[in-house]
């Protein structure tokens, strides 16, 4: 009798730092029990060996910033059961998303001799805007331990049990005096889901916004005591627009900003 096949796995990448998907590699012992129940059919990072689709599940890395791409996720999807998107660039466009805010015809003929050669979009969008997707693992890097529950998850046949909470308690639970609170340093922790383990409020920091905005945030409360402490109105729509500058609730919050008396296009 023929043993059962195993789930076959791809990752893929598209615009981005190939920081989460050496997350992924990075698992190391955590990985190789999960490497022994899939069949990796396509892990470029990892492996030359490319088997092809169908996929059970893929993974996908990066955000959409040229018309090859456009089409080539819509290949993948079809291909997939289940896809889920994993880090900013896929779930937000990532720091690349800046240029949605610019004029990038403008970049390009600056930056390139031959502008007429570059192949690319006016902006750079998470994966979602594009296709549907089953799940979207945030985070810039994403956290490994998330990673592995959403790939157990899904070959368990499970939802993935990943927090929606805010950063605010994980500081809480570390113990960490409240950054903006007690120092009137500028923090996107209480808008922001929990992931990091509250890493740079733990160094006396303001979180940055790495893991992108929590289910329900608060942000023009948080805008409004931002502006209270000092910050100006053009800094403020900046320090919005970073890792997850695109993602709607923070997009929405930075053009609130900029578009009050004063704010400025940031």
């Amino acid at each position: 009798m023929a043993a059962p096949s195993r789930p076959r796995l791809g990752v893929f990448k598209f615009a981005s730092c190939d920081g989460c998907q050496l997350t992924l590699l990075d698992c190391e012992e955590e990985l190789l029990p999960i490497a022994d129940r899939v069949e990796i059919a396509d892990f470029r990072e990892a492996s030359s060996a490319v088997l092809g689709g169908p996929f059970d599940l893929a993974l996908v890395e990066g955000s959409v910033t040229t018309p090859a791409d456009r089409e080539r996720i819509h290949r993948i999807r079809a291909e997939s059961r289940v896809l889920v998107t994993i880090g900013a660039c896929a779930t937000s466009g990532g720091i690349q998303a800046l240029r949605n805010f610019a004029d990038v015809e403008e970049y390009r003929r600056v930056v390139y001799a031959h502008p007429e050669y570059v192949s690319t979009l006016a902006t750079s969008t998470g994966i979602a805007e594009h296709v549907p997707v089953d799940f979207e693992l945030r985070g810039c890097p994403i956290n490994k331990r998330q990673l592995l529950e959403v790939i157990t998850a899904f070959l368990s046949g499970r939802a993935p049990d990943v927090p929606t909470e805010s950063v605010c308690l994980e500081c809480k639970r570390r113990g960490t005096v409240c950054v903006l609170v007690a120092h009137g340093t500028p923090c996107l922790g209480p808008v922001t889901q929990a992931g990091c383990g509250a890493l740079c409020p733990a160094y006396d920091r303001g979180c940055y916004g790495c893991f992108g905005p929590q289910d329900t945030p608060n942000l023009p409360s948080l805008s409004h005591r931002l502006l209270e402490i000092g910050l100006e109105p053009p800094t403020l729509t900046r320090f919005y627009r970073s890792f997850n500058g695109n993602a709607p609730a923070f997009r929405a919050a930075a053009e609130d900003v900029a578009g009050a008396p004063g704010g400025g296009t940031g």
